[in-house]
C-alpha cells in the first residue's frame, strides 16, 4: 500500500455549511448532512465569494442570462441586487477555488445549493461550473 492510498478523499466543502458565517447575509447554513459525510474525508472550506474579493456580509447576487457556464463562457454576468457588475469577483474566486482543488488533489466538492457561485441546481453556479468542467464532481446540500 502506497502512502497516497492510505489518505480519506479530499472534499472542498463550502464554508457557510460547516457553520461559518460567510453567507452573503453574514450568517452560516449549517448542514448536519454534509458534516456527517464528510467525517471520512480530508475536507477544506472554501468561500468562492470571499476568495474573489467580495466582503461579508454582501448585497445577494444572481446570474443574469444564463448560468456558471455562460459566464465563464462571456455571455452571462452575475450582478448584485444594486445593480452592480460582480461577474469579475465570482470568476476570480472560482480560479481560486479551482487552483486549490489541483494543488490539493481534491475528489469531489460538497457546495451550497441555489448559489450563484456554489449552486448546482437548478442551473450550475460559477464555481460550479468550472469545477464541472475541469472534472470535479460536485454535490450539492
Amino acid at each position: 500500500m502506497t502512502l497516497s492510498s492510505a489518505l480519506p478523499p479530499r472534499c472542498l466543502v463550502s464554508a457557510c455549511l460547516l457553520g461559518l458565517c460567510t453567507r452573503y447575509d453574514g450568517k452560516s447554513k449549517p448542514s448536519s448532512e454534509c458534516l456527517r459525510r464528510l467525517e471520512s474525508t480530508h475536507w477544506i472550506p472554501v468561500c468562492p465569494e470571499q476568495l474573489g474579493g467580495l466582503a461579508t456580509p454582501r448585497t445577494p447576487a444572481k446570474l443574469i442570462g444564463g448560468d456558471g457556464h455562460d459566464v465563464l463562457a462571456g455571455a452571462a454576468k452575475v450582478v448584485d441586487q444594486n445593480g452592480i457588475d460582480r461577474t469579475s469577483a465570482f470568476i476570480q474566486g472560482a480560479q481560486m477555488v479551482l487552483t486549490l482543488a489541483r494543488m490539493q488533489r481534491v475528489e469531489y466538492a460538497f457546495f451550497k445549493a441555489k448559489s450563484p457561485s456554489c449552486g448546482l441546481s437548478p442551473t450550475p453556479g460559477v464555481t460550479t461550473a468550472l469545477l464541472l468542467e475541469n472534472g470535479i464532481e460536485v454535490i450539492s446540500f
